[in-house]
């Protein structure tokens, strides 16, 4: 299947997904980037979701590694998490693969507004947890992880930064453990539609493995600042999104 698409759409799919990847591993959002690039270099709307989640997969499996290495994850409020996100990345995945194909070219016109609008209302990121009763917190993650688990399967742009603005705001973490639980219950959801997209075919593997080196990268690098540098570099990469975010929205209204 890789002969069928030249080497240039190769190319943009491995520079797309290795600025997607750093992109996510700081403040989520990556599928914003990785998405479009996959439909840009050519392939059919399904295709391009599956194969995004191959990679993506594999490269978030990197960051979330460095995350729990440096023991920014609360694995009380993750495994829960987890087993939700899976449930829900299923659910939305087989809703997704009810629908043709143009659908999901509108729907990228109305999800990217409306993950610039919720990433405008966020100003800060907490560098120390806050107070919060512990059964209200629970609460929160895991409802979130189920309801933003399903949005994942289905869609999938904006999962990551949905679920750190949800756990760092309302369930009051700090941005390192918030990112690092973020990172395993976004590839467990992942995961969860990976599997589902592949039994429907829609995964063209040997793209997806060669996106998912450039992929490790990403996330590999992008973690690292993130768990040396807190919030200072979070707010500027997610206002470089919106930016991009806003390019793209413009570029689609008047096309």
């Amino acid at each position: 299947m890789i002969c069928d698409y030249s080497i240039w759409a190769v190319l943009l799919i491995a520079f797309g997904v290795f600025c997607a990847s750093f992109v996510d591993a700081i403040g989520g959002g990556g599928g914003i980037i990785s998405v479009p690039v996959y439909l840009l270099a050519g392939l059919p709307a399904h295709f391009a979701l599956g194969t995004n989640k191959l990679s993506s997969c594999i490269g978030t499996a990197a960051s979330a590694f460095r995350y729990v290495k440096n023991r920014y994850v609360d694995w009380a409020l993750a495994v829960p998490s987890i087993v939700l996100a899976l449930v829900g990345s299923h659910l939305g995945t087989r809703l997704q693969l009810m629908l043709e194909e143009r659908y999901l070219k509108y729907l990228l016109l109305v999800v990217l507004p409306l993950v610039a609008v919720v990433l405008m209302r966020q100003k800060t990121f907490p560098e120390q947890r806050q107070e919060i009763s512990a059964a209200l917190q629970k609460s929160i993650v895991f409802g979130f992880s189920l309801l933003i688990g399903v949005y994942d399967g289905f869609y999938g742009p904006g999962t990551g930064t949905f679920l750190l603005l949800v756990y760092c705001n309302l369930a009051k973490l700090d941005i390192r453990t918030a990112s690092g639980n973020v990172k395993l219950v976004n590839l467990a959801s992942n995961l969860g539609s990976l599997f589902t997209s592949l039994m429907a075919g829609k995964v063209l593997v040997p793209i997806g493995l060669i996106a998912a080196v450039f992929s490790i990268a990403g996330h590999y690098i992008g973690a690292g600042l993130t768990i040396k540098n807190g919030s200072k570099i979070v707010r500027p990469m997610i206002l470089i999104v919106l930016g991009l975010l806003a390019c793209k929205v413009l570029l689609e209204l008047v096309a």
